[in-house]
């Protein structure tokens, strides 16, 4: 997947230094981890959802996923700190840019009714955060191996100062906005 990596050294970088007045090819932000992470609210009565959602993240993303775990006790949802909550995975490099390519041209348009992602999801920071409602989303999940539809949690995390920089770096590299 060089495609993602070229595209963005031949035209994102030049877009952006153009857009933005940039004096030095430092200052263009890009995109520099994609974490998605996987929440289990079930693991109490299921303890074996934490393998099989662990099982699906590495399917997904060809790495293995880290467990986490409660940082503090809430007795309201009884949780105990130290217990599993759930797993994610930090992708860098190639296989960030793998993930990103086969997310926006593969997985997304398989969205039913899918008009695009929000445009209101940055925090102010240049990062955005986005939820997937289903992984049988991703071509590499076969429907009759699942046990539970699982959601995840997918955060870029970019270089830039601002949203506007962020939001016009992701729309270069191909994610696709809702109008």
């Amino acid at each position: 997947m060089e495609k993602l990596r070229e595209q963005y050294e031949k035209e994102v970088v030049p877009a952006l230094m153009k857009k933005f007045n940039y004096k030095s090819i430092m200052q263009v932000p890009k995109l520099e981890k994609v974490v998605i992470n996987i929440g289990l609210g079930d693991i109490k009565d299921n303890p074996k959802s934490l393998d099989n959602a662990m099982n699906d993240l590495s399917i997904i993303t060809g790495q293995r996923p880290v467990v986490t775990k409660a940082k503090k006790s809430i007795a309201a949802f009884k949780l105990r700190e130290g217990a599993k909550v759930g797993c994610k995975v930090t992708l860098r490099k190639e296989k960030m840019y793998e993930f990103v390519y086969k997310l926006f041209n593969v997985a997304l348009p398989r969205v039913r009714d899918f008009r695009g992602v929000s445009k209101n999801s940055f925090d102010g920071r240049g990062n955005y955060s986005m939820g997937v409602k289903e992984q049988l989303i991703f071509p590499e999940i076969e429907y009759d191996k699942i046990d539970k539809l699982r959601g995840m949690d997918i955060i870029f995390v970019t270089t830039a100062e601002t949203d506007e920089e962020a939001r016009e770096l992701l729309t270069l590299l191909g994610m696709p906005f809702e109008n």
